[in-house]
């Protein structure tokens, strides 16, 4: 894109008060942004409102050094994470997000672009998981990569973490879409795990540069993630979060919405279990979303069950898979608490057991 075309984009979504669904007018009824900049306020205004006409008329405060530190960011050579824009009417914008009820405009993106042409499905969940949703989320995202799914999350803690990381063990690799600017990284702890993305996959965001985490954001971002995937996979969520906003707008767009069963116990599987209500599939392994799905790419492989393994310890037969005390556990097993307490650390040690607040341990699956 030429520094005129993108001071022109710019302009037209930076300008406060104007909005993408009256840049979406304006750019039907003009052609392109710069013919939209170049209008006089009167032909804008028989297109959108006079508020919108109006507010085009004069550059943003701020406008030119954001042209510029944009420009800066798009010329700074990495071969393993190259940057681009990529509005509305571009060859590489994504046929799937194009064809969802509310496209962003333009695209900021880092790292391997063609993936937004790729079969790709969601996975989504808690900031809080349990140590079995994490688990989840990666083992899934790592066997759906494998067999061809880029997946796509949003990079937040808990379970969006554990599906990027389990998906770049995959060749179809991951999409994280962020709710900044692409020169910031949001959690900071999440500095590591954005590196490897965006060498490995990609990084997109309808954020300028310098946007910082704001709240409202989130939601929005939500609606990107569900627009780019055939599907959205739930893993673990309570009833009210940001997953089920996507499950909705994954819904709404017409893609599909799968979610995993949890503990009747567990607040974490409650908004799950309240999708598994209104329709969304019931799956337990990574072939009950691909037999669903059945994505055009080949798979040289069958992706494997994420499940329990078939020679367990009695100890972990005694667990089951929701959370449970000590005291519990003494009773199904008849051990006394010493006993219990060097088996479980042993257990725990392994990374098939994890220890949770309130004294409780639960048993991890897949591992």
């Amino acid at each position: 894109m030429d520094p005129e075309e993108l001071g022109a984009w710019l302009r037209l979504l930076e300008t406060p008060g104007v909005g993408r669904e009256s840049v979406r007018r304006l750019l039907a009824a003009f052609g392109s942004p710069q013919a939209v900049i170049a209008a006089d306020a009167g032909a804008r205004r028989e297109v959108v409102g006079a508020a919108q006409a109006n507010a085009l008329v004069d550059e943003p405060e701020g406008l030119a050094a954001l042209h510029a530190a944009t420009l800066a960011w798009l010329q700074q050579v990495d071969a393993a994470a190259p940057r681009s824009v990529i509005p509305l009417g571009d060859a590489r914008y994504p046929a799937a997000l194009l064809n969802s009820p509310d496209p962003p405009l333009m695209l900021y993106a880092q790292g391997r672009v063609e993936l937004l042409q790729s079969d790709s499905i969601a996975i989504v969940g808690s900031r809080h998981p349990t140590a079995q949703g994490a688990a989840n989320a990666g083992a899934f995202a790592r066997e759906l990569s494998r067999a061809g799914l880029t997946i796509v999350s949003g990079m937040a803690l808990g379970v969006d973490a554990a599906a990027h990381a389990g998906a770049l063990d995959g060749a179809a690799s991951t999409i994280a879409v962020v709710g900044t600017g692409l020169d910031r990284v949001y959690p900071r702890r999440h500095l590591a795990l954005a590196h490897r993305i965006a060498q490995h996959g990609l990084i997109v965001s309808e954020y300028a540069l310098g946007t910082p985490p704001l709240a409202t954001h989130f939601p929005q971002r939500n609606r990107i993630i569900a627009g780019l995937s055939r599907g959205t996979l739930v893993v673990e969520a309570a009833v009210q979060s940001g997953s089920l906003i996507t499950a909705r707008l994954a819904n709404e767009a017409g893609r599909e919405v799968f979610a995993i069963p949890g503990s009747i116990h567990s607040p974490q599987a409650r908004g799950c279990h309240v999708l598994l209500r209104q329709g969304a599939k019931l799956v337990e392994t990574a072939q009950d979303v691909l037999e669903e799905l059945r994505p055009t790419v080949a798979r040289d492989t069958p992706a494997a069950a994420v499940g329990p393994p078939s020679d367990t310890d009695p100890l972990l037969d005694a667990l089951g898979f929701d959370p449970v005390t000590l005291d519990a556990l003494a009773a199904r097993t008849g051990l006394g608490a010493a006993a219990l307490s060097a088996r479980l650390l042993g257990l725990e040690l392994d990374g098939l057991v994890a220890r949770l607040p309130g004294q409780l341990f639960q048993r991890v699956a897949g591992r």
